[in-house]
């Protein structure tokens, strides 16, 4: 069974002295409660002894002062013992608060209800360009993430490569990651946002340095141009028509910042934040009626006939 959002295995150095940080608070955890239940349970069954004849019956609980010793053996204990926990913690916050080597990548990463925007940072200001809810990083190199939000608290968590870090209206945080390995590694809002805090999802890709490369080359390059097919020119023209003040396709007439920038749509895996798959049907029914398949989401449901619906989901799909 795979837990794409386990925090008890790492894949990269942001994550692994979290991780190791995990399993040794939750051991000292379990045996601190086996042992309170241990002393529970021998002082629920302990018997007392018996009170001498003739006494007040108050002897049986022992003189005054006893059972002290209980305390101070606790205090001598567990004093040490959280001050070895408390002191960990702090050395684990300092090592993972920076890469170990300057990051050669930054992106910009804002949160929305309820989806992520991934604008990737560049200092030719013709090589930056913007994706959303999919991320793509090179393998063994640490990414810096400026994050920021215009609604409400978020929460950036990719639990195999990075702590959390929270996003907050008018407060730019700075967090890293790095993967030791590739792969895809699942990410989620995890601080509750509304309605569709669950459904905030979101996926990193790490590849080798030439497989990231070759990706965002592709990036920056604009989709292909609509004209070659009939179907994909019409929903091209209703995409400009009716969604345009939106979204943004890269060498269009389309602009719009409300909602994820759409200029690559059909290299993604999912859509609407990791909710449904990307693929015909299920693009088609987001179109059709993006609340029936994500209830309070932002995006208004735009009347369009099936036939105009098909060709706008042709033009998408046509958008690599």
């Amino acid at each position: 069974m795979t837990t794409p959002l386990s925090y008890l295995s790492s894949a990269g150095p942001a994550a692994a002295p979290l991780t190791q940080l995990a399993w040794g608070l939750g051991g000292i955890s379990v045996a601190v409660s086996v042992i309170v239940a241990i002393a529970l349970v021998w002082g629920i069954w302990r018997r007392r002894p018996a009170p001498p004849a003739g006494g007040s019956g108050l002897e049986a609980g022992g003189p005054p002062g006893a059972g002290m010793a209980w305390i101070y053996v606790g205090l001598g204990i567990s004093v040490p013992v959280l001050a070895a926990c408390t002191v960990w913690t702090l050395f684990v916050l300092g090592e993972v608060m920076h890469p170990a080597s300057k990051p050669h990548l930054t992106l910009q990463v804002t949160a929305h209800q309820w989806w992520w925007e991934v604008r990737y940072l560049d200092p030719v200001a013709g090589r930056v360009f913007t994706t959303a809810n999919e991320i793509h990083i090179p393998v063994g190199e640490p990414v810096r993430v400026v994050l920021s939000s215009p609604d409400v608290i978020h929460s950036f968590w990719v639990p195999k490569l990075a702590g959390k870090m929270d996003v907050i209206p008018g407060i730019t945080n700075v967090t890293w990651m790095q993967a030791a390995t590739p792969g895809r590694y699942r990410g989620q809002c995890a601080e509750f946002c509304g309605l569709q805090h669950a459904r905030m999802a979101f996926f990193v890709t790490a590849d080798s340095p030439a497989a990231f490369n070759t990706w965002r080359e592709g990036q920056l390059a604009p989709p292909p141009p609509a004209s070659a097919n009939p179907e994909v020119a019409q929903g091209s023209a209703l995409f400009a028509a009716r969604c345009a003040s939106c979204h943004t396709v890269s060498g269009t007439p389309a602009g719009g910042i409300v909602g994820p920038e759409l200029s690559h749509l059909a290299s993604r895996e999912t859509l609407a934040a990791g909710t449904i798959p990307n693929d015909t049907q299920h693009l088609n029914a987001w179109i059709a009626d993006p609340a029936a398949v994500k209830p309070g989401v932002l995006m208004p449901k735009v009347p369009m006939t099936a036939a105009e619906r098909a060709q706008v989901v042709a033009y998408l799909q046509s958008l690599t």
